[in-house]
């Protein structure tokens, strides 16, 4: 649309944008865009209901749900999900445990070469040493991770529920990554060893006897072959 005004010149016209004119269309990647951040939004809500959902019935007096879908529930809490109450009601250490772990890679002729005990603990220890905000993989993973396997398994190392195999596969796994991570080298099976040391009694404890050290030894488990 034109409009007209008046000049000692002559008309002039100045053109004015027309109201019935179409819109101005959006791109189609901004469109795919704007879809995209509206579809992850909702996802990300769904994901946080379904989580928020399971973990109450984990934490929640045994029901009927809880019963009926525990496979589902322990599936999706363990083990990066357990809730602690510890932080409320702490339960202190009694013992130093140092856990190491060794090698094993079978050679094409069928030789067998064993490589040298590791100290998991030590590396974790020099982790967590003068740092003023040391990371909670290594204050607890590995320390959680053999708690939880002595719960499910006991002293006899097998593993009788599917728990019980979960937790010894996450055991094997953290061992074997930690192991990968400082060493070079080849290696398919792996072995722990955890020695277990009592804290000393303070002076208000008497003349109790020191006891023994506990060395346990675990078997040779297989592993995803790690290394070049």
């Amino acid at each position: 649309m034109e409009e007209i005004e008046q000049s000692d010149s002559g008309p002039a016209t100045h053109e004015r944008p027309d109201a019935t004119a179409a819109p101005h269309k959006s791109p189609r990647g901004a469109r795919a865009l704007k879809s995209g951040l509206r579809a992850t939004v909702v996802l990300c809500l769904a994901a946080s209901v379904v989580h928020v959902i399971l973990v109450f019935f984990h934490v929640a007096p045994a029901n009927t749900v809880s019963k009926r879908y525990s496979p589902l529930i322990n599936a999706w809490v363990y083990p990066f999900f357990e809730q602690n109450w510890r932080l409320f009601a702490p339960d202190p250490e009694s013992v130093n445990r140092q856990i190491l772990a060794r090698t094993a890679h079978t050679g094409s002729d069928g030789s067998v070469r064993v490589g040298p005990w590791f100290d998991l603990t030590a590396v974790d220890g020099s982790a967590v040493e003068h740092q003023p905000f040391p990371s909670h993989t290594a204050q607890n993973m590995l320390r959680r991770a053999w708690s939880s396997y002595v719960d499910t398994h006991g002293g006899d190392d097998k593993a009788r529920t599917e728990r019980a195999l979960m937790m010894q596969k996450y055991l094997t796994n953290i061992a074997a990554d930690r192991v990968a991570a400082h060493n070079s080298g080849t290696f398919d099976f792996i072995q722990l060893r955890v020695v277990t040391m009592p804290i000393a009694s303070g002076p208000l404890a008497g003349n109790r006897p020191p006891m023994p050290a506990e060395n346990r030894l675990l078997p040779w488990w297989k592993v995803t072959r790690h290394g070049k």
